[in-house]
């Protein structure tokens, strides 16, 4: 059955107040830590995968290089991130994790499950199973539409959906 044309753009609407509203409440919680959610999403993402360079974490975020060099930059001057240089183009960074790092984000980690079951507190796990595939399938339709039409999301400029 095909939802009407207002609940339609009532999700999108929603979707929107959902983002926004969580990152704010991130950005408080990573706050009472002395850390920004963009700090927070940066020391997450090199303890997936270190090594990466700074283009290359640019494009796991989503943001322009331009400002993750002030973030980077932040991170390196409170010991939590090195740049090293990389091996085979003199023009690049590897970006690595220190102990100290590391240390913030295991005490960080608490934090992240405490936000988790807040945000999450009224569903139980098939709800938050079946929201997780449709906010995947959302996600995938908007990387999609922007690819058609050739709107770079973040630093992100390929239609690449997956």
């Amino acid at each position: 059955m095909k939802r009407p044309a207002h609940s339609r753009r009532e999700i999108l609407l929603q979707l929107s107040e959902v983002a926004r509203t969580m990152r704010t409440y991130i950005d408080q919680r990573a706050r009472e830590h002395g850390m920004t959610r963009a700090q927070w999403g940066a020391l997450v993402r090199l303890q997936r995968q270190e090594g990466m360079t700074q283009a290359e974490l640019a494009e796991n975020l989503e943001i322009q290089p331009i400002s993750l060099v002030r973030l980077i930059d932040r991170l390196c001057l409170h010991g939590l991130v090195e740049r090293r240089p990389h091996p085979r183009d003199r023009r690049a960074n590897r970006l690595y994790l220190t102990e100290k790092g590391r240390t913030t984000l295991l005490h960080l980690a608490p934090l992240g499950k405490e936000i988790g079951s807040d945000v999450l507190a009224s569903l139980d796990e098939a709800d938050v199973a079946d929201l997780l595939q449709k906010l995947l399938l959302i996600r995938n339709n908007i990387r999609r539409a922007a690819g058609k039409r050739g709107v770079a999301n973040g630093a992100r400029t390929t239609s690449n959906v997956g």
